[in-house]
């Protein structure tokens, strides 16, 4: 999906599969990379359509709304849904600089106004 949200515009299954291959060294067959966007489409993160003997993705739902789903969901799974949990590990687990730890408690004041 990563691939399909940076290419900012519906995006060939060839050139996906190019990019897969030189940005993240995954060498996928075409077959396999058709089953995932069948699932996708499903699931409705991505239209797909042909245009003469290329087919094309259009992705339906952004990166943004994905990463907010997936964190709820994660956040629900391992820290019983408490976001303080999920901060806390963060927190324990990254080593923060200063400069990091003053943007979250901005972040957090923000969130109070």
């Amino acid at each position: 999906m990563k691939v399909i949200w940076d290419a900012q515009e519906d995006i060939a299954v060839q050139d996906i599969i190019q990019a897969l291959a030189v940005r993240f060294d995954k060498h996928y067959a075409r077959t396999t990379v058709v089953t995932f966007l069948h699932k996708m489409a499903e699931k409705g993160y991505v239209s797909t359509y042909r245009n003469g003997k290329a087919s094309y993705v259009h992705a339906e739902k952004s990166e943004q709304e994905y990463k907010k789903k997936l964190l709820r969901k994660q956040t629900d799974f391992w820290f019983g849904g408490k976001p303080s949990k999920l901060i806390a590990s963060l927190c324990e687990s990254q080593e923060l600089s200063r400069d990091e730890v003053t943007k979250i408690e901005e972040l957090l004041k923000d969130m109070d106004k």
